[in-house]
């Protein structure tokens, strides 16, 4: 079975593939092989607690523990552990050109990129909120969120890129 028919699974299992079918749907159709496997297995982490410094489903998950964790199980992809890291390590790209799988940044702590979350289409982003919250989607057009965009990036999938070297360089550097 592939991997984003286990994960559509999952969904249906915890109740959420009728809420979210249409998302769901629309990643599919709208993205190739490696940025569906990737929509499904953050779509597939709905749910999930937070934890400040998180990173597995057992024990919670934060913004950029969740983007680490769903790059690096789906498209085998390894990206720094921080939201600043993880900005600087990929590539800027214009919110008009927004696709699914994209990431997406936030000021919610009075300092640039300090927030993170998985773009999946029609300007609805998953993402670890805060403490108390859930793994949940959300729409970026909202006045809170918009007014603390900064930006969106795309990650490097394909090898021999200098965005790639990057990632790696920056991945090495962390302790």
């Amino acid at each position: 079975m592939a991997v984003a028919d286990e994960l559509e699974g999952l969904l249906v299992q915890k109740g959420l593939i009728e809420r979210l079918g249409n998302q769901v749907q629309q990643a599919r159709s709208s993205v190739g092989g490696q940025a569906s496997a990737l929509v499904m297995q953050a779509m597939g982490l709905l749910g999930v607690p937070y934890r400040y410094g998180g990173n597995t489903v057992e024990s919670g998950l934060d913004c950029s523990g969740l983007v680490r964790l769903v790059f690096e199980q789906s498209v085998g992809k390894i990206l720094p552990r921080r939201a600043a890291d993880q900005a600087a390590a990929t590539v800027a790209i214009d919110s008009k050109d927004l696709k699914p799988g994209d990431l997406v940044f936030f000021n919610t702590m009075r300092r640039a990129f300090s927030h993170v979350g998985i773009y999946v289409g029609d300007g609805k982003f998953v993402h670890a909120p805060s403490t108390g919250g859930r793994v949940r989607v959300e729409d970026m057009r909202t006045k809170y969120w918009s007014t603390r965009f900064n930006g969106a990036r795309r990650v490097p999938l394909s090898s021999g890129d200098a965005a790639v070297d990057r990632v790696q360089d920056l991945v090495r550097q962390q302790p």
